[in-house]
């Protein structure tokens, strides 16, 4: 087993240094683990470490997934086949740019939630998860002959709280359902968080950071003077939001932080080795004065892109590691393949308005509830009233809109509410939408984008939907039907031929191409506004045309020999039914 002696780790009775890289499991189709796992070991490092993302495993609480992309058992067997170690990362909460940062969004659903803390209720939870989740973890670590040879208590809690107690609650709990192995905690390197999310001097801490090694291990001597340094996450690549550049860090940076790091004795997990993707709506989102959601895309350029192939940082962070260690020789896995397909032509539409009644089931309530309350974890919901008239250049304003939403007053599309930008005050502002009831009255319908939930920070309880109310002036509006519109299953849609003109409406747009052989491909969306594609029923994740991602990442394995589908939910209109997969990606 992994233990400590000194400033030094020692497994099995031998010194190391663990020299890992963090591999999501969930980012990455299983089909492609083994190749990711033999670049990482083939690059000098021993160990991969990967998060355990709760939503993903407990979607609806008491119902559990541990199949396809979530089977995590069987990536844990793989690394160990491959004779690497593993780290596991399942604190309740991840982070990761991931949705809520890993909590399921069924915790919203109780207005009194307290998350992160000693609080009765999420500790129940917190439990329910971890009899089912430790269990399958257990005969993986190292005490039992698996490659498991540490995990993580909590993840950077000391820049979120202080509560003590819920970090020892934390461990108990994992001891008390059997993990015996080397137990950990990691945290940024200033005072405030190595002072709330450590458990010294009982529990190894490890700290984060991207630069600046010899002030950052400084700061952890100062807190834990005579254990082994370790850098948990060496962020040697960023994540995207939308609307924003897409970050590159240089590779002569990196591996000067690298090579102090070495020289220094130090352990070290690269943060990410392999980005991956966040498919579905899995993405997370930012919010420190500002609303920032995480793109599709979670290539963090980073030693392998996004779709897996070997990069110039790879090559040069691998030289500096044989200066340290040998480097077993390791025949690399061929590139995979990737594949230029041209064209492909939607030819038929399915309206969202047309097609309520096959997706989803109305429900009626007085005021516009939020997701969580109606049992819906991600996705869009669909708020409809009726409104009297004659009103006059009156304003629209939601109390709170969680995150984007679309207007239509009789079926006509009037305009965006954001989140960052909409003003609540009775004051017409110009990116306002004011309306104008005719003496009849109106049909008022507003589809909210979740455009995923806040994974870092203070502002994390982050329900989705309208979270209060909807008022015209001063007048708060009453007796909705709501549409819940999670689109896991699109199979019911009935599609109709693409018409030439349509009205600015959100709608399905469905096509089908063929292939004689499945390789990796890049879907192009030039001419398209925003919405979610979807591959085979798979979805793919978002796409917006403010960039800074160009094109969705389609791994070949959810293709197959034939024929194809391609559906795209735009929420805009677009300028010609085309779409391309090219054999490139695109980020700007």
């Amino acid at each position: 087993m992994l233990s400590i002696s000194g400033n030094k780790f020692v497994f099995n009775g031998k010194p190391i240094r663990i020299l890992s890289g963090a591999l999501h499991y969930f980012r990455i189709v299983p089909e492609y683990w083994r190749d990711c796992l033999l670049k990482l070991k083939a690059c000098g490092l021993n160990t991969v470490e990967t998060y355990v993302p709760w939503n993903l495993h407990e979607p609806k609480e008491g119902q559990f997934n541990f199949e396809g992309i979530a089977d995590i058992e069987q990536f844990i067997h793989l690394a160990g086949e491959l004779g690497l170690h593993v780290i596991i990362r399942p604190s309740p909460y991840i982070c990761a740019e991931w949705e809520f940062g890993g909590l399921p969004a069924w915790l919203l659903k109780e207005d009194n939630m307290r998350l992160r803390c000693a609080h009765r209720p999420y500790l129940d939870k917190v439990d329910a998860y971890y009899d089912v989740l430790l269990a399958k973890l257990v005969p993986l670590l190292c005490t039992n002959g698996g490659p498991i040879i540490a995990m993580q208590i909590e993840n950077e809690y000391g820049s979120y709280g202080n509560d003590k107690n819920y970090l020892m609650y934390v461990k108990q709990a994992m001891i008390g359902r059997g993990i015996d192995v080397l137990l950990f905690t990691s945290d940024g390197y200033t005072d405030s968080n190595l002072q709330g999310g450590t458990l010294l001097p009982d529990v190894l801490a490890t700290t984060n950071f991207g630069s600046r090694p010899d002030e950052a291990f400084g700061k952890l001597l100062d807190y834990q003077p005579s254990k082994p340094l370790v850098c948990m996450e060496f962020w040697n690549g960023w994540f995207d939001h939308w609307g924003k550049k897409h970050h590159v860090r240089e590779s002569e940076d990196v591996v000067q932080v690298l090579d102090r790091m070495l020289q220094m004795g130090a352990s070290v997990n690269f943060y990410m080795f392999h980005g991956g993707t966040n498919f579905g709506f899995y993405n997370g989102a930012n919010d420190l004065g500002k609303y920032e959601p995480t793109v599709t895309s979670y290539d963090y350029d980073v030693l392998l892109s996004e779709s897996g192939d070997i990069t110039d940082k790879y090559i040069a962070i691998r030289e500096v590691i044989s200066k340290y260690t040998e480097v077993e020789a390791i025949e690399l896995p061929l590139p995979l393949p990737k594949k230029h397909y041209g064209e492909v032509r939607l030819t038929e539409q399915a309206r969202l308005f047309d097609s309520l009644a096959l997706l989803t089931n109305p429900i009626h309530s007085v005021c516009p509830e939020p997701m969580e309350r109606l049992g819906q974890n991600y996705g869009f919901i669909l708020y409809t009233t009726s409104v009297q008239g004659p009103l006059s250049q009156t304003k629209l304003a939601i109390q709170e809109v969680r995150d984007r939403a679309l207007v239509y007053l009789d079926g006509v599309f009037q305009g965006v509410i954001e989140r960052n930008t909409h003003d609540v005050t009775p004051n017409i502002l110009d990116h306002d939408i004011v309306l104008d009831i005719p003496p009849g009255g109106a049909i008022l319908s507003i589809l909210v984008e979740n455009q995923g939930r806040i994974n870092y920070g203070y502002n994390m309880k982050d329900p989705k939907g309208i979270t209060e109310g909807v008022r015209l002036g001063l007048q708060f509006l009453y007796n909705w039907t709501i549409h819940t519109l999670p689109l896991h299953d699109l199979a019911a849609l009935k599609y109709n031929d693409v018409q030439a003109t349509s009205p600015i409406t959100p709608t399905f747009y469905r096509g089908v191409f063929l292939i004689d052989e499945a390789g990796d491909t890049f879907l192009k969306l030039d001419g398209w506004i925003k919405g979610v594609a979807f591959i085979n029923g798979f979805n793919l994740g978002r796409y917006w045309d403010i960039g800074p991602q160009k094109t969705l990442y389609i791994p070949a394995p959810l293709l197959r020999e034939g024929e194809n589908e391609l559906v795209l939910f735009e929420l805009h209109g677009m300028k010609n039914p085309v779409v391309l997969l090219q054999d490139y990606a695109e980020l700007e």
